[in-house]
């Protein structure tokens, strides 16, 4: 075996006795749960009370929380802050840089923690890469969200919405073929 592969491999870390990997670099705060067979890459931070179902893949330097839910089967790339309000359901897809919102109307000077919108990303939804969610609305089940695109609005099942403000496109099926 090559010797920065191996240095590598020595460093990564399987909790034997939870079945899921966390990689050394990252952080988990206390009253995490985490699914058997969920992977969290590198200089990644899961806040308290967070909830991520198994067989999830988190990538590296994604913040999560505090109080968020992920559901089972997600995959969450690079770069990512999933904020306190966000519930992500089983199997969503959430691209690289993808930004989530909390508040409607922050100020530095306020302290809003009161004011945290739900968001919903139902079953199946795809976020492309750089989208960005506003607080309080839904995502429909296997609706995808164009890469760049800002959802300003509830986007229903199955809908393709692209662009700034987010704007149906078309509808796709549950596999994400045009129907």
């Amino acid at each position: 075996m090559i010797p920065n592969v191996w240095l590598f491999l020595k460093h990564l870390e399987w909790k034997e006795n939870h079945n899921y990997f966390i990689h050394p670099s990252t952080y988990i705060d206390e009253n995490v749960e985490i699914g058997e067979g969920t992977k969290i890459w590198h200089f990644c931070h899961i806040m308290s009370n967070t909830k991520i179902g198994k067989n999830c893949t988190i990538g590296q330097n994604c913040v999560i929380g505090p109080n968020v839910t992920i559901g089972d089967n997600c995959k969450i790339q690079n770069n990512v802050s999933i904020y306190e309000g966000v519930i992500l359901y089983n199997n969503v897809f959430v691209g690289p840089s993808a930004v989530f919102t909390n508040v409607i109307n922050p100020r530095a000077f306020i302290n809003r923690k009161n004011e945290f919108r739900l968001t919903l990303v139902r079953e199946g939804a795809t976020i492309g890469a750089n989208a960005t969610i506003i607080c309080g609305h839904s995502i429909g089940e296997y609706a995808m969200v164009g890469a760049g695109s800002v959802v300003t609005k509830d986007v229903s099942d199955y809908s393709v919405v692209v662009g700034n403000p987010a704007e149906h496109l078309k509808y796709v099926d549950r596999e994400g073929n045009e129907k």
